[in-house]
């Protein structure tokens, strides 16, 4: 199949259907670099972002991925390690139907205090966890962790074709640095056991740089209507762009990779 030719046709339908309908704007979220470029061409709005990902060049084991680290850096992450593991808490990582409704029941609190604390809105239900694993299956991850077998904490993950992709988090109580462990240094260890090729750990969070996740940028493209509010939302997103391919570079300045590794 000719793909140029069908992705243009597919947008050109898109925005089409957008008149057709009678709607305010049609959106395309999580684009391809290629994807983002043709929809540039069709003319329409483009958004770029930024997430956290660690990217996987072959690493053995999580040892091997330290030791691409500088030496100041490996040392920090390795005490944060040793710290999380000093805790009294036994680790496990739980996949599809070995995620119990009980531990369900246990994630479901972790995940409603988080959203309290963050003064967010619980939008997800106590029966939607449990769907994850019947609908899922074996692509639902979660590392859980417990004291005296009952969970005190516990991070959701999905997992693609080539990526596991980091979405939930909760505790019960305070542990030194157990929310890196459970949610970036356990992400890489599993990433690396099963071959994918990153873990992308989402929005926000500079830390993260620290623990070998890198500022990549993400795509979407917004057909509006109105040819004046389309203007004024492509004069907000060029400004946008700018701040975000310049925060970007600042970021990859705090790389904790060794430099040969970056040359």
């Amino acid at each position: 199949a000719d793909v140029p030719a069908l992705r243009s046709a597919l947008i050109g339908a898109l925005r089409q259907a957008c008149g057709a309908l009678e709607l305010s704007s049609v959106h395309a979220t999580f684009c391809t670099a290629e994807e983002h470029e043709a929809f540039g061409r069709a003319g329409w709005l483009l958004r770029q972002g930024m997430q956290f990902h660690w990217d996987n060049r072959g690493y053995r084991d999580f040892d091997d991925f330290l030791a691409a680290l500088s030496s100041r850096k490996r040392k920090v992450l390795k005490r944060e390690r040793r710290d999380a593991n000093a805790c009294g808490l036994t680790f496990r990582t739980l996949r599809g139907g070995a995620i119990t409704p009980e531990i369900w029941a246990h994630f479901y609190r972790f995940y409603t205090s988080t959203v309290d604390r963050k003064w967010g809105s619980a939008y997800l239900t106590p029966e939607f966890f449990p769907l994850l694993s019947e609908r899922l299956g074996e692509r639902v991850v979660l590392m859980l962790a417990e004291r005296d077998g009952a969970p005190v904490a516990g991070a959701l993950n999905l997992m693609g074709a080539d990526a596991l992709y980091g979405r939930n988090w909760g505790c019960d109580g305070d542990y030194p640095f157990l929310h890196f462990e459970l949610c970036y240094y356990r992400a890489i260890e599993f990433a690396i056991a099963h071959g994918l090729a990153r873990v992308e750990a989402g929005a926000q969070g500079e830390h993260k740089i620290q623990r070998g996740y890198r500022p990549c940028p993400t795509y979407s493209a917004h057909w509006i209507e109105h040819p004046g509010l389309r203007a004024a939302v492509g004069d907000v997103l060029a400004r946008e762009r700018a701040h975000v391919l310049a925060e970007m570079a600042e970021l990859d300045a705090l790389s904790p990779y060794r430099a040969v590794d970056d040359a």
